[in-house]
C-alpha cells in the first residue's frame, strides 16, 4: 500500500481564483450607477462645507470626537442624544431585513462596501490585464517581465485607491482641509497615520485578494439571510423546467415564432413534455400558446457557462440557491444575452419567487411583483422602520435648544447662615445648543420666599458661549422661619431663562431644611 493511500484526506481546499467576465445589461448598468454614487458620496462628503456661525465647524458631516459631538448638515447630536444614532442603526437593520425579504441579498450585490470596492478593483484589473481569458492566461503563465509589469501596475493602482479610501475615512473625524495639509506636511497626529495605514491595508487586501472570501467566511449575513426570506421573496434563480436537460443541440432551434411552435407541437414532432412558456414573462411567445417540445429535445440551456463566467462569487446558479450568491443578477444579463443570440425567450435565469415555480412549470403566469412585495412580513418591517424614523423626526424637532442638569451638593445638605436662613448648594450644568452666545438668569419655582444666587455672578445672570456647556454653583436660600427652612425636604424646580428670547429649561430637585 502506498504512502498516499495511508495519508488522511485533507480538510483544506485551496482557493480557486475567480476571474469574472465582463458583461453588459441592465443589472450591470445598475451596479455601475450604484457604485459611482456610493464612491462619490464616500469621497466627496467630508469636503462639503456648512456654515454654522462663528467658532463652529463648517464641515457638513463631522464626527467631532474631541468635543463629543456629531454634525450632520443642520443637525447636531450631543453625547447624551446617542439614541438618535442608535435609532439610525436600528433603522438600517430593519431596512436590511425589508430589502432581503423582498429581493434577497440585494444589499450585498449592489451597495455593500466590500462589493463596491471589489467591483472597482476588478474594473482596474480588467483595464490593465484584459478581460477574463487574458487574465486567466496571465495567471497560468510563468513569471516574466511582462507579467511582473502588469502585476506591479495593477497593484500600484489598487494601492492608490486603498490610500484614498483610508484617507477619506479619517477626514470624517476632523476638519478635512486642515487634516490634509497636516498629512502632506507630515505634521498630522500619529493616530491619523496609523488609522489611514490600517484602512489602506485592509482595503487593498479585501478588495484585491480576498474578495469573495470575505463574503463567504467573514460576513455573518449569508448565514442569517435565510431567516429573512420566504416563498414570496424575489431572488435570482434558474428556471430548471426551461433549461433542462442541457445541451448544445438546441442552439439553432427557435421557439419565438408561431411557425416554430406549430412545428414543435405537430404530431410528427413526437410526444411532448411540459416545457410551457407562460405568456407574461416571456415576450415573443404568442399569448396563450404553449410550446411543448419533443421528449428527446434538450432544454433552452446550452451549457455555455456564461452565467458562471460572470459570477463574482464563482458559483453556478443552475445548482439552485446557494449561501455564496449575493444576488448581483449579473448572471441574468449574461444568460439574456445568450438567449437573444440563439433566438430563445429571455428569462431562463431571472428574478423569481419559489411560490411561482410550480405555476410556471404548469404554464401559468406568475403573480404580479407587487403581490410579492406587499405581504405581512414586509408590511411589518416597513411599519417598524417608518415608526422609528417618524419618532426620531418628532424628537429631533421637539428637543429644546437648552438643557439643564442640577445635582444637590450633599456634604453638607444645608448651611445655616448668621441670620438663621437656610442655604442649599447645587451643581448646575447648562448646555447652550444654539450657534450664538446667550445670557441666562435662574429662577426658583415650587416654593415661596426662596432666593437664588449664582456663584461668581453678582449681576444675577451668566453668559454661555455658543454650543458650549457651563458648569456653575447655585445657592438657594430660604428665610429663617419659612416653611422650606423648617421642613426636611421641599420639592422645587430650578429654571434657566434665556434673556434674549425667554426660552427656558427646567430641572426638578429638592430643598433640604432643618426638618424640625
Amino acid at each position: 500500500m502506498s504512502s498516499q493511500e495511508l495519508d488522511p484526506p485533507s480538510l483544506y481546499a485551496a482557493r480557486e481564483p475567480i476571474f469574472p467576465k465582463r458583461v453588459k445589461g441592465r443589472f450591470r448598468t445598475l451596479k455601475w450607477i450604484v457604485m459611482a454614487l456610493a464612491l462619490a458620496v464616500y469621497y466627496v462628503t467630508p469636503w462639503i462645507r456648512w456654515d454654522r456661525g462663528p467658532a463652529m465647524p463648517d464641515q457638513a458631516v463631522l464626527v467631532d470626537l474631541a468635543n463629543r459631538r456629531f454634525f450632520f448638515f443642520w443637525i447636531e447630536i450631543w453625547p447624551h442624544e446617542f439614541y438618535f444614532v442608535a435609532g439610525l442603526l436600528v433603522m438600517a437593520g430593519l431596512g436590511l431585513f425589508l430589502f432581503t425579504s423582498v429581493l434577497g441579498r440585494v444589499w450585498c450585490g449592489y451597495a455593500c462596501p466590500q462589493t463596491v470596492w471589489t467591483d472597482l478593483f476588478i474594473l482596474v484589473e480588467r483595464w490593465i490585464e484584459g478581460d477574463r481569458n487574458a487574465r486567466l492566461r496571465l495567471y497560468r503563465q510563468n513569471w516574466n517581465a511582462h507579467k511582473v509589469g502588469l502585476r506591479v501596475a495593477k497593484w500600484a493602482a489598487w494601492l492608490v485607491i486603498a490610500l484614498l479610501t483610508g484617507g477619506a475615512w479619517i477626514f470624517y473625524f476632523t476638519d478635512a482641509p486642515t487634516l490634509l495639509s497636516g498629512l502632506l506636511a507630515g505634521q498630522a497626529h500619529p493616530v491619523a497615520y496609523i488609522t489611514m495605514a490600517i484602512l489602506t491595508a485592509t482595503t487593498f487586501v479585501f478588495g484585491g485578494f480576498a474578495r469573495e472570501q470575505i463574503c463567504i467566511y467573514a460576513c455573518p449575513w449569508p448565514r442569517i439571510q435565510a431567516a429573512m426570506m420566504d416563498e414570496d421573496t424575489l431572488t435570482v434563480a434558474y428556471r430548471e423546467w426551461r433549461g433542462e436537460p442541457r445541451g448544445k443541440a438546441n442552439i439553432h432551434r427557435r421557439c419565438t415564432s408561431g411557425a416554430a411552435i406549430a412545428e414543435a407541437i405537430s404530431p410528427a414532432a413526437g410526444p411532448a413534455v411540459g416545457r410551457n412558456y407562460p405568456p407574461t414573462p416571456y415576450p415573443g411567445v404568442p399569448t396563450g400558446v404553449d410550446a411543448p417540445i419533443r421528449q428527446d429535445s434538450p432544454g433552452d440551456c446550452i451549457d455555455c457557462l456564461a452565467c458562471v463566467n460572470v459570477c463574482p462569487m464563482g458559483i453556478d446558479i443552475r445548482n439552485g440557491q446557494q449561501m455564496e450568491c449575493i444576488t448581483c443578477a449579473l448572471c441574468i444579463d449574461a444568460c439574456d444575452e445568450i438567449m437573444d443570440k440563439i433566438g430563445k425567450p429571455r428569462g431562463l435565469i431571472g428574478y423569481m419567487a419559489l411560490r411561482d415555480e410550480t405555476a410556471e412549470r404548469a404554464g401559468v403566469a406568475p403573480k404580479p411583483a407587487w403581490r410579492h412585495i406587499v405581504r405581512p412580513r414586509t408590511i411589518l418591517y416597513f411599519t417598524l422602520w417608518a415608526g422609528i424614523g417618524l419618532a426620531m423626526i418628532v424628537a429631533l424637532f421637539l428637543r429644546s435648544p437648552l438643557e439643564l442638569n442640577v445635582s444637590p451638593v450633599r456634604n453638607p445638605l444645608f448651611v445655616t447662615l448668621s441670620d438663621g436662613a437656610i442655604r442649599n448648594t447645587y451643581e448646575v450644568r447648562l448646555r447652550n445648543k444654539q450657534n450664538e452666545a446667550r445670557s441666562f438668569a435662574f429662577d426658583v419655582k415650587g416654593a415661596d420666599g426662596l432666593s437664588v444666587a449664582i456663584e461668581g455672578a453678582p449681576s444675577g445672570s451668566v453668559g454661555v458661549a455658543a454650543d458650549e456647556t457651563l458648569s456653575r454653583r447655585l445657592y438657594v436660600t430660604a428665610p429663617a422661619g419659612s416653611d422650606p427652612a423648617q421642613k426636611a425636604t421641599t420639592p422645587l424646580a430650578l429654571v434657566a431663562r434665556d434673556l434674549s428670547d425667554g426660552t427656558t429649561a427646567t430641572a426638578e430637585t429638592v430643598f433640604h431644611g432643618k426638618g424640625e
